[in-house]
């Protein structure tokens, strides 16, 4: 039987491919969204949306790159872009279309919305009135609007978090996924909370607050507008272990809980990581900025190769595969004792001038 890329979450959101191009500019409006669907993603979470976009000004430059030292590749990029700044009754508009010429595709409206339950509940009614396929609830953007509660502000409260998606899920007809904040000591804390409040998915992670850089010239912060900058949003390649991480520890809170999983994914291999620590469906949105849309079929078969060398039918099969093997220090001492492999760990007899040696002899990779 042949691998297949189909997989369905929630019960009844039915994926052509685990593939959604995840919230921000690569969805933000109908017209590239119709083309990444032409493309073959088999899903889109559009850039948020609220109710008064009036109040969304977003600043040029707001994008800043880490590069290689030597390649000048892109390793990380950082953003401090808001979310959508486009008038709320015309995206209704356009879901509304969307859904109409691409019936069989997964469209997700990502939500955000001050800390009042009527606003929550009035974005959920009209907008699921579209016929979009399921939620996002964006509690974690970083940057931005912080003094009105919103993204970040929200979801790094345990407390918020529990409330706000009951008065989602009062009025939602449509699963809901909660998308959450990387910026915690422990992951886990604002993901228990989205699920004591009844949410049917999670989202992890969106960007990390950072700084990018310092101008050597200028001695300004970057991006640099008019002079001055903010911390923003981190993504791409270089966040990928981090958000692996996080996706692995909210995986093992519910055993069973829909996972979209993200972080800089650009690779076939980079997805299907994520999947082995727990998620169902993944989301690229930095990848496909820096690669374009286009990134899709190679994505699709490099998934489609891993599953025929390792003899998977369904992404099913291999989803939450390497959770078992996420363990304590102790246990891998006394697992390397028991196997006698124990030998040259000791400081002594490992640090002994040649560091750059030293630490690769210490490396599985």
């Amino acid at each position: 039987m042949a691998a297949s890329l189909e997989i369905t979450v929630n019960g009844q959101l039915k994926f052509e491919n685990p593939y959604v191009l995840g919230s921000g500019p690569p969805g933000t409006n109908a017209s590239v969204i119709a083309k990444s669907f032409d493309l073959g993603w088999g899903g889109v979470v559009i850039k948020t949306i609220s109710l008064d976009a009036s109040k969304v000004i977003n600043t040029n430059p707001r994008y800043a790159k880490l590069r290689s030292r030597e390649s000048n590749e892109v390793l990380g990029f950082q953003n401090i872009e808001l979310i959508s700044d486009r008038p709320f009754d015309t995206w209704l508009t356009e879901l509304k279309q969307l859904k109409k010429q691409y019936p069989k595709k997964m469209l997700i409206a990502s939500i955000m919305e001050e800390y009042k339950r009527e606003s929550w509940h009035e974005i959920v009614k009209r907008t699921q009135e579209t016929g979009v396929d399921a939620f996002e609830m964006n509690l974690s953007c970083p940057h931005g609007l912080p003094e009105r509660k919103m993204g970040m502000a929200m979801g790094e409260n345990p407390d918020i978090t529990c409330e706000v998606v009951k008065w989602v899920k009062e009025v939602s007809k449509i699963p809901v996924w909660a998308k959450m904040t990387p910026n915690v000591g422990d992951p886990t804390v604002p993901a228990r909370a989205a699920i004591a409040g009844g949410v049917d998915g999670i989202s992890a992670i969106n960007t990390i607050l950072s700084v990018t850089g310092i101008d050597l010239k200028t001695l300004r912060p970057l991006p640099t507008v008019e002079g001055y900058s903010v911390p923003g949003g981190y993504s791409g390649q270089a966040v990928r272990p981090i958000a692996l991480r996080q996706v692995m520890e909210i995986a093992r809170v519910k055993p069973g809980l829909e996972l979209s999983g993200m972080g800089g994914i650009e690779t076939g291999a980079d997805a299907v990581q994520f999947m082995l620590v727990g998620s169902s469906t993944v989301q690229v949105c930095t990848g496909a900025m820096m690669r374009g849309y286009e990134i899709i079929s190679e994505l699709k078969e490099d998934m489609l190769k891993f599953m025929r060398d390792q003899k998977f039918e369904n992404l099913r099969d291999f989803v939450g595969k390497s959770l078992p093997y996420f363990t304590t220090h102790m246990d891998l001492v006394e697992r390397q004792l028991g196997a006698k492999k124990a030998k040259n760990n000791r400081d002594a007899e490992t640090w002994k001038g040649d560091i750059a040696k030293e630490t690769d002899s210490l490396a599985s990779n």
